[in-house]
């Protein structure tokens, strides 16, 4: 398996051999914010576009077919038209949260974005807590939207944002749950780690059936917590309009549109990471030639198809099931899925107590 930190290293060692160590530091940190900005924006066009011919792939439609070869240039004449359009000034709001919260939603995408590991050697940051810490700054997205609601003055704005607040809270147990059933499996939090714990199967087979109910009720709770269908409720657009970001125009709801698609990236890597290996290739015990032969694929490629493919399975959910109503969510959550998730967590412990895994 190729590794891409001699890449890093090289660069490192390249700008410390005429500058100083703030500067070498200052420059990687802003050679690597312009990295993941410049990712960021090339992702976003592209699950824009991805979402849309997948939509009508179901829906028996050719999709985006006009602009550029397969209609793939239409998602950048979309960027430029959303960039030049222009910002409404609105009266009694609150004007600095009115501005700040899309900054919250993009900075909370972006903090848990840098979390994730793109292939072997190339993740930004991974320390013994990184898992925490991606589930802790992927919180900082309600705030933002809590106070878009409240900022616009508008009441179908606050439903939408008390819609999403309560949402959002609700599901973020599940997803704590999921995670730490199989941070359990991989006895340590940190990104690295739990990806090296993989490397001669991954979770999904290794962790029996509490790895399997962990990833369905992660696939749920993901897809609620990014406010997706069927769990749309906050962007009801029969009865809010477009929720709590109706009363933003230009670049402002071109963030919130960027975080959600982003989000939707950033809840499939997760689930790579945690349950398909991330970036580590597919691994049978005992058969070394096909293995070997699966090393030559570029990690990247590993992560990229894995998330690729189970961001795929939550657009299914969004096309296939009609919106739920606001208690039918909330019981979905309370009633259901978080028992099964406390008690799927006590079987897991139970399974490495015992050594009953893979």
């Amino acid at each position: 398996m190729q590794d891409l930190s001699a890449i890093t290293n090289w660069i490192h060692s390249f700008l410390s051999s005429f500058m100083p160590g703030w500067l070498t530091t200052t420059v990687e940190c802003v050679l690597i914010g312009v990295g993941l900005l410049l990712v960021y924006s090339l992702l976003a066009l592209f699950y824009i576009y991805y979402e849309r011919k997948f939509c009508a792939a179901i829906q028996c439609r050719i999709g985006p077919n006009r602009v550029g070869p397969l209609g793939l240039l239409q998602s950048v004449a979309d960027m430029f038209k959303i960039l030049i359009k222009e910002l409404i000034e609105l009266k009694h709001i609150d004007r600095f949260l009115f501005a700040l919260a899309p900054y919250l939603v993009i900075i909370a995408s972006m903090l848990t974005f840098a979390v994730l590991p793109w292939g072997n050697g190339l993740q930004v940051i991974d320390f013994n807590i990184g898992i925490f810490f991606l589930i802790a700054v992927s919180s900082i997205g309600v705030l933002g939207i809590l106070l878009a609601g409240w900022s616009s003055n508008n009441k179908f704005t606050l439903i939408g944002a008390l819609r999403s607040g309560a949402q959002m809270v609700s599901y973020e147990l599940s997803i704590g749950l999921s995670v730490l059933t199989m941070v359990c499996l991989a006895g340590t939090t940190s990104v690295g780690g739990i990806i090296e714990a993989q490397s001669d199967m991954w979770f999904i087979f290794k962790g029996h059936i509490p790895a399997l109910i962990a990833f369905v009720i992660y696939m749920i709770a993901g897809t609620a917590e990014t406010n997706r269908g069927p769990f749309d409720l906050p962007e009801a657009e029969s009865e809010l309009t477009a929720g709590y970001h109706t009363e933003y125009s230009g670049i402002h709801f071109g963030f919130f549109y960027l975080a959600e698609y982003l989000n939707l990236f950033v809840i499939s890597g997760v689930a790579a990471l945690l349950f398909f290996g991330g970036w580590m290739p597919f691994h049978v015990p005992g058969w070394e030639s096909f293995n070997h032969i699966m090393d030559y694929i570029p990690s990247v490629v590993w992560f990229l198809g894995k998330a690729f493919v189970l961001s795929a399975v939550i657009m299914w959910f969004k096309w296939t099931y009609p919106r739920l109503r606001i208690d039918m969510l909330l019981s979905l959550e309370w009633k259901y899925l978080l028992p099964i998730g406390l008690f799927n967590l006590a079987l897991m412990a139970c399974i490495i107590v015992f050594n009953l895994h893979f």
